[in-house]
């Protein structure tokens, strides 16, 4: 219990920190910007370890951050083949080939009325279908390898980029597409100058809401049949040996592939669309 107390002691010197810093002189700077979510989480981790060991919570039902933390260290070899075979090779390629798809088809849709008409309906369709009804299948046809992953993570990532992509090329107004034409400008001279600028949010939220499906496809896909590698096949298999702090070593390298991958994307977007107002008051 009293381990449970200091957690307690603990949350409130965290959150009268993070209180202190957040609303300080130096509140907009980039030190406080990472230092508030850091000791927030810190500050997590800590009443985690503290509560579950006060309290005596079974490791089979929650393992204290330590014993992840040991567990991480002994598996790191493991790990990262299973990093190299479900980031790398399934997410990392089913997400390129499927947004880069995705975005060459937003210009034919642009071009055409008819796949404008006929395609995007479909999407809608195609992005309600469940990933546990269609990744059984995709894995029958391209086998039991990476490859399989990433057709699960193309079908995954097409239409919701296609859909952000097309609205983005509409995101113009018509009184400046008509000055473009005034100036005898081509449609690629349009594109290029005008309406990929214009989209370049549009393009961003798309790729940011795709590297989070991306990861869910290829590790869910490998539930459904992988080789002796993988996220999804350690989680699946520890979960069976009950090897708790290996499920959540692999949840832990899931969710850091994850953040990283969505701040990579991030950085990228403010950094090619600096002049949009979303970041004009953040600078």
């Amino acid at each position: 219990m009293t381990l449970v107390i200091f957690a307690v002691l603990l949350w409130a010197v965290g959150f009268g920190v993070n209180v202190v810093l957040a609303n300080g002189p130096a509140r907009d700077t980039g030190a406080v910007r990472l230092a508030v979510p850091l000791i927030f989480g810190l500050t997590i981790l800590g009443m985690w370890e503290l509560i579950v060991r006060g309290m005596q919570v079974s490791t089979v039902i929650l393992p204290p951050p330590s014993l992840i933390a040991a567990s991480f260290a002994e598996n790191l070899g493991t790990l990262w083949g299973d990093f190299v075979q479900t980031i790398l090779k399934g997410a990392l390629s089913g997400y390129i080939f499927g947004c880069g798809a995705a975005f060459v088809t937003a210009l034919l849709v642009d071009r055409s009325d008819y796949l404008r008409r006929g395609l995007l309906p479909l999407g809608n369709f195609m992005a309600a279908l469940p990933i546990v009804g269609t990744a059984p299948i995709l894995v029958m046809w391209f086998g039991f390898g990476w490859q399989s992953k990433a057709a699960v993570v193309v079908l995954m990532v097409y239409f919701p980029m296609l859909v952000n992509t097309v609205a983005g090329l509409s995101e113009t107004a018509a009184m400046q597409r008509d000055l473009m034409r005034t100036y005898a400008a081509t449609w690629g001279q349009t594109l290029w100058t005008l309406r990929l600028p214009a989209a370049l949010p549009f393009v961003f939220n798309g790729l940011k809401i795709c590297s989070t499906l991306a990861l869910i496809g290829a590790i869910v896909a490998e539930f459904f049949g992988s080789p002796t590698l993988g996220l999804g096949f350690r989680i699946s298999t520890s979960i069976g040996q009950l090897d708790l702090g290996m499920v959540w070593s692999a949840i832990l390298v899931s969710a850091l592939s994850g953040t990283v991958f969505y701040g990579l994307v991030a950085l990228a977007e403010r950094r090619m669309t600096f002049w949009h107002a979303s970041h004009r008051g953040g600078r």
